[in-house]
């Protein structure tokens, strides 16, 4: 089993030209668990924006959720379909050294590993994505 741990920059892709308009973003922190049969993952949106658009934020006075990091997802990325219908979200994935991509996530769990991680550390992230990589592809290998 291989830890990953990614950052993702913050961006900022606002434009007056709505049709140009991709808004902004603050920096990502996600955590993989790579097996044989597939990669699990928690993903925090942490709410760490470039200098000068947290400035405009402290202009607007948006409130303190603006600043909260956020429990996103925890899902799975497999090679294979895990439900009849499922469909590839990407022929080529990252995770999965090239392979195509069947990807299945939930927001509500991801709350439960945020939580736990505020408590102990990154070790409950790594409990909770094995647990999370048995549950959906076997034994861990």
């Amino acid at each position: 089993m291989e830890k990953i741990v990614e950052v993702s920059p913050a961006f900022d892709k606002r434009d007056p030209d709505p049709n140009k308009n991709f808004g902004v973003h603050g920096c990502n922190l996600k955590f993989l668990l790579k097996g044989e049969r597939g990669v699990v993952q928690f993903l925090i949106y942490t709410n760490w924006h470039l200098p000068h658009v947290t400035k405009d934020f402290e202009r607007r006075d948006l409130g303190p959720s603006a600043w909260q990091p956020m429990a996103a997802d925890v899902g799975y990325h497999s090679p294979v379909p895990m439900d009849e219908e499922q469909e590839p979200i990407t022929e080529h994935c990252e995770y999965l050294d090239g392979k195509p991509c069947y990807y299945d996530g939930s927001g509500l769990y991801a709350e439960d590993v945020f939580q736990d991680m505020l408590r102990e550390g990154d070790i409950a992230i790594w409990r909770h994505l094995e647990k999370y990589y048995v549950n959906h592809f076997g034994e861990l290998i």
